[in-house]
């Protein structure tokens, strides 16, 4: 059996899926065929319904749980890991709301934080997450939404925060920030649904446990990307959420939804939505 599964080139996600699609575990009989790209483009083949399971941004899935469950393991939350606000160093902006804000993608939790914190401010460029820090330091833009490497990068290139997203959710509410989950198509036999839950669960065991294991892997797709910065990156977003989303990591799931629904994106919030 073969199943189709996105994920992105990121080390949090190389090192979570490592295991699984190297068959360093037993996948019992299924293979993977892998596609790896950018979070915004796996939410707009999410929206597509293109792959059988794959990598999103919790912001996409408020849309689309009709079509996806949420796997309970693979997901990406955790508390002072949110999207960075970000100027070049010394540059005054006097309203955030004018200013002209390259972003990740539409469909990005960064993006969510950022409409939540900011409503007013409209002027948003997307662009790839990689390009966002070099149009603020050329300033092709006046502020920029960072995610993922950047976060540790940006002070030595000469950016200053302005707000950090994931602070601001939190003083909102106290839970922490889902940024990406992992789902999986509902029309799959529900047995199937389950084993392959289990088995991320398992990738993101073994990751844990025969850390150096899946380097060669991290590293074959962060080639510009120092050692040093990889390891902050996955110590950073892959944690015990990563390997069962648990009470609250569901809790803070369901909240994220009750505040979409509250700001008025979603109508109504569906009443099982998790592969059980």
């Amino acid at each position: 059996m073969n199943l189709s599964i996105g994920f992105s080139p990121c080390p949090n996600d190389c090192f979570i899926f490592d295991a699984l699609i190297h068959k360093k575990i037993d996948t019992q009989g299924i293979d993977f065929t892998v596609i790896m790209e950018d979070v915004e483009a796996l939410n707009n083949r999410a929206f597509n319904q293109e792959l059988d399971i794959t990598k999103l941004s919790y912001h996409a899935y408020l849309y689309l749980t009709p079509f996806y469950n949420l796997l309970n393991s693979g997901s990406a939350l955790g508390f002072n890991c949110g999207p960075l606000l970000v100027k070049l160093k010394n540059c005054l902006i006097n309203d955030i709301t004018n200013a002209t804000i390259a972003i990740p993608g539409k469909h990005t939790t960064a993006n969510f934080l950022l409409s939540l914190a900011f409503p007013q401010a409209q002027k948003k460029e997307i662009m790839l997450f990689s390009d966002i820090e070099n149009a603020v330091l050329t300033q092709k833009v006046n502020a920029g939404l960072l995610i993922h490497e950047n976060r540790f990068t940006y002070q030595e290139k000469g950016l200053e925060k302005i707000i950090d997203l994931g602070e601001f959710w939190e003083s909102l509410i106290n839970a922490p920030i889902p940024l990406g989950g992992i789902v999986i198509k509902k029309q799959i036999d529900h047995k199937l649904q389950h084993t392959v839950d289990n088995l991320i669960k398992q990738s993101v065991q073994y990751a844990f446990n025969n850390p150096e294991s899946c380097m060669p892997f991290v590293r074959q797709h962060a080639q510009e990307m120092s050692e040093d910065v990889m390891k902050k990156h996955i110590a950073l977003y892959v944690n015990e959420f990563s390997v069962d989303l648990g009470t609250i990591g569901k809790n803070a799931i369901n909240l994220l939804f009750n505040k979409a629904q509250e700001v008025g994106l979603i109508n109504h919030i569906p009443e099982d939505f998790y592969v059980l």
